[in-house]
């Protein structure tokens, strides 16, 4: 009998290159070990604090059902399927950045920094999106070139792609999702082959275009205490009470977890009633230091080496540039997220408000990283030509 070429041996009804067969359960196991922290944390630092013990880690729940449903979508289609879309997606992105950045001038809700859009039960917020979708159009359009060396025109072009999204992120003001963009193109290039002059010119702009916000009073006066408080960490000025009370006591919350940590919701600080405002989504790694120790944020930081491990790993496997630049994009706004949120929980970074990825609680960052751990399961499954 005729056996068709991939039609596989035996029981197996698929050739070893079919996608279904080549997804990193490796790297699937670090991002749901992370996940199912990252529910322990939320519910430990959130408790004590509202009338409902379940509220926030029930909607995070919700919000990781979708994440995955979001992941197996954007592994289902090639990724070169959303090279092609990756126009419309960059330019749907941009239009809601715009109006955020409308809402924002038009003072839509008063005094109030607009950095989503309200549709009930869930908060939409187009930065966190556009980490994907720029992603996309970056990898996409510099993948076109094939030299080893990246042209200055590809260069220009390229930081123009990712320079249109930053300052609409910027001027809302959102200077750590700004951050991570920038981190995510300065990875893409270095390892386009960009010249280092190159990427100084990156730095250079950055600072300016933040220098520039701040000047002209884009960047709010709640920012700005944000980067007074850390230049100023033992001032006992009222307007920074506020900013330092938060610091201090994620800082003290890691140091008193010792070896082994208070065990879970037996943290003092952590499961207090107001001692870390907001823990749950800005300071989750001082709910682990606190509850679980040294040992526990060794074991969180594991896990996320073993994800960029992962992810390099995929990079070098990939099949093309487009898969190549999308697995580095992805490993460099990982990396930067993961560091710029521990290094503000220690004192040694200013307080950004930049979630830890599938640690923090909000629905828009989980289902983000979910899409971009879809796009690099999907250069994986596809490393085959």
């Amino acid at each position: 009998m005729h056996r068709k070429p991939d039609s596989g041996l035996g029981n197996i009804k698929s050739s070893p290159s079919a996608p279904s067969r080549n997804i990193d359960y490796v790297l699937l196991f670090a991002q749901g070990a992370l996940s199912v922290i990252g529910l322990l944390v939320i519910y430990s630092a959130s408790h004590t604090k509202f009338p409902d013990p379940f509220l926030f880690v029930t909607r995070q729940e919700i919000f990781l059902i979708v994440a995955v449903l979001v992941m197996v979508v954007v592994m289902s289609f090639d990724y070169e399927w959303w090279k092609d879309h990756a126009r419309f997606l960059y330019g749907f992105t941009l239009m809601l950045l715009t109006l955020i950045a409308l809402m924002n001038l038009l003072k839509v809700r008063g005094n109030e920094t607009v950095l989503s859009f309200d549709l009930g039960p869930l908060n939409l917020q187009p930065a966190e999106f556009a980490k994907f979708t720029t992603l996309l159009m970056v990898a996409s359009y510099l993948s076109e070139d094939r030299s080893d060396e990246l042209p200055y025109h590809r260069f220009i072009v390229g930081l123009m792609i990712v320079g249109a999204p930053t300052a609409l992120i910027i001027i809302q003001p959102d200077l750590g999702s700004a951050s991570v963009l920038i981190a995510m193109v300065m990875g893409i290039m270095l390892v386009a082959g960009a010249k280092l002059r190159y990427i100084f010119m990156i730095t250079v702009l950055s600072v300016a275009t933040v220098a520039a916000a701040v000047v002209t009073g884009v960047v709010n006066e709640y920012q700005l205490r944000r980067f007074t408080a850390f230049f100023n960490q033992n001032s006992r000025d009222p307007d920074l009470a506020d900013v330092l009370y938060q610091g201090r006591n994620a800082i003290r919350a890691l140091a008193t977890g010792g070896i082994t940590g208070k065990g879970w919701l037996e943290g003092p600080i952590t499961n207090a009633k107001r001692d870390i405002p907001v823990q749950w989504a800005d300071f989750p790694f001082s709910a682990v230091g606190e509850q679980f120790g040294l040992i526990g944020c060794a074991v969180l930081i594991g896990l996320y080496a073993l994800m960029l491990l992962r992810i390099w790993r995929i990079a070098h496997l990939s099949r093309d540039l487009l898969g190549t630049y999308l697995c580095v994009g992805v490993f460099a706004m990982l990396l930067w997220q993961i560091f710029q949120n521990i290094a503000m929980t220690i004192g040694v970074m200013p307080i950004t408000g930049l979630p830890l990825p599938f640690i923090s609680y909000g629905g828009s960052g989980v289902v983000t990283f979910f899409a971009l751990m879809g796009l690099v399961q999907n250069v994986h499954m596809r490393r085959y030509r």
